[in-house]
């Protein structure tokens, strides 16, 4: 009897002991400064983290400052404000404002020297922020990652270009604020993460929809060389980019002519009179004025175009994990251009359009059912092309790479018409499948999708940790290569070869476009520019 209650008092104080830890806040002494964090689901969470200095004032459209280490122990249980954004149905921020350079960690309790994955909000460098329910990284740290989310300036806040901003800049450019911002976060990571007990060696770089465009970005970019290891781009875009002056390509503007007609619009006839003007203003007035925000080919920052970095293989050479979604488009239908009337129609603008490539483009994206149609020629060029794309070149160059194809239905999605939109892996990928938030169709609680969540988890977090993607009891999967290889996420994951993406199509597309310098983005199918003709191979570009 004694040795039983003795074992109880054991077990009570291991239990007892175990709550007074979990009571208790972290503490981390970082080299920016001490920090005091809290613990949610098992993991210690840091929120609302300064990485650099808030980029108001003189501080606007400048290069980001590093944040300022401070004295005493910061309290990091709030998340900072998002960056300046126009209002969205999608995003319920707290707070948004200029002063948002702020990262979040999560990080497993006994950490040392664990692998680091940096997430990078999607939203079209318009929106979002790395606060989302959706990104809590909770889980991927009970899987031994320690989770950083950043965010980054947005909109015309972050990726104007202007000829005022590049005289005053020592280096002769402006734009890509935004990217910068990424970089700097880089290097909080490099000089902090091994206090929360990250690996600074072993740092992977992750996003989706823009945030995997920012991938591709940071992949390009000569300055952010050696702050990354290894790179996950779910449902990029490598699309064209304006340069920053005297455009390449016909018809279209330069990124300080744009930065000065949205200024122009504005009625800022300077850089001080945009400076004067408020965050609310700018980001009310952009999208009305016709701005979007985009990378800009600055010769320094983004050398080139993406397409051309990857081409002469001057990107990062580390591991690549790269995929889409087959219903990206159906939560993306303003992407789509009005239908022709009929399967004639449709199948005359495909031959004006692609020429002699019109054969394989209607076998590919046949008349017979033209919305079914229309949607996967914007999701194989924009997002199957890229993709691949990615994994190709990386290959190319001797970096492993892996390519997936996520095309998982459930019931509420389907009904909606949803089946794998755009961003409905990423439950799945952070192991959220039962918190979504309220506008996403409810994901079933059944041991079938918990078992895709668990394996979606553990291929990421293995990557993250090794460059390999594994999960237990689940197939192996194969780097892409000769026969295309890519896991397919279906109800379950299953190794499969040759995407139904029309690779070679849309390769060819760009290939020509680019060749007669016109910009390849959502213009394609039966919007398409006519596709210029196959150039003789001796024959030079312009």
């Amino acid at each position: 009897m004694r040795r039983v209650s003795g074992l109880l008092a054991a077990l009570l104080s291991v239990f007892w002991a175990g709550l007074a830890i979990a009571a208790t806040p972290p503490v981390v002494q970082a080299p920016v400064g001490v920090l005091r964090g809290e613990t949610e689901e098992g993991a210690f969470v840091f929120r609302g983290v300064p990485y650099a200095q808030p980029p108001v004032g003189t501080l606007r459209w400048r290069p980001p400052v590093p944040a300022v280490p401070w004295q005493g122990v910061r309290e990091a249980t709030r998340f900072g404000a998002a960056c300046m954004q126009p209002p969205s149905p999608f995003y319920d921020h707290a707070a948004v404002s200029e002063d948002c350079l702020y990262l979040n960690i999560w990080t497993p309790p006994k950490a040392r020297k664990a692998p680091v994955l940096v997430w990078i909000h999607g939203g079209s460098l318009v929106s979002g922020s790395g606060s989302e329910p959706l990104y809590d990284g909770a889980r991927f740290a009970g899987r031994g990652v320690v989770v950083v989310s950043i965010n980054y300036r947005l909109g015309a806040l972050g990726w104007l270009a202007h000829p005022g901003l590049s005289a005053e800049s020592p280096r002769g450019i402006s734009g890509n604020y935004g990217l910068m911002d990424q970089i700097e976060a880089l290097r909080w990571v490099r000089r902090n993460i091994a206090a929360f007990g990250g690996d600074p060696d072993n740092v992977t770089i992750a996003g989706e929809s823009a945030g995997a465009l920012s991938v591709a970005f940071l992949l390009a970019s000569p300055e952010a060389r050696g702050l990354f290891h290894k790179a996950i781009a779910q449902s990029a875009y490598v699309i064209t980019m304006p340069d920053l002056r005297n455009s390449s390509f016909a018809g279209w503007p330069d990124a300080e002519t744009i930065g000065q007609a949205l200024a122009g619009k504005l009625g800022a006839t300077d850089v001080a009179a945009l400076r004067g003007l408020s965050a609310e203003t700018l980001v009310r007035g952009a999208a009305p004025a016709g701005y979007f925000p985009l990378g800009t080919v600055d010769g320094k920052v983004l050398p080139r175009q993406l397409v051309e970095t990857l081409d002469r293989g001057e990107q990062a050479r580390v591991p690549v994990l790269a995929g889409y979604n087959e219903g990206e488009i159906r939560s993306l239908r303003f992407l789509l251009p009005p239908a022709p009337a009929d399967a004639t129609a449709y199948t005359a603008e495909i031959r004006a359009r692609y020429q002699d490539l019109a054969g394989p483009f209607l076998e590919q994206y046949p008349a017979d059912d033209i919305p079914a149609s229309m949607q996967a020629t914007t999701r194989d060029a924009m997002y199957g092309w890229s993709a691949e794309r990615l994994a190709a070149r990386q290959a190319a160059i001797g970096a492993p790479s892996y390519l997936y194809y996520f095309d998982h239905g459930y019931p509420a999605a389907d009904k909606a018409g949803l089946r794998a939109f755009h961003a409905s892996e990423i439950p799945f990928v952070f192991g959220g499948i039962a918190s979504t938030p309220g506008y996403w169709p409810t994901i079933p609680r059944t041991p079938g999708e918990q078992r895709l969540s668990d394996a979606m988890m553990e291929y990421w977090a293995s990557f993250a940790r090794d460059g390999v993607p594994t999960a237990s009891g689940e197939p192996a999967w194969r780097p892409f290569g000769a026969d295309r290889a890519y896991m397919a996420f279906e109800d379950a994951p299953r190794m499969r070869a040759a995407p139904p993406n029309g690779y070679a199509l849309h390769e060819a597309v760009v290939r020509r476009r680019r060749e007669s310098h016109i910009p390849w983005n959502w213009n394609v199918g039966v919007i398409a520019p006519p596709l210029p003709p196959e150039r003789p191979a001796s024959a030079p570009s312009k």
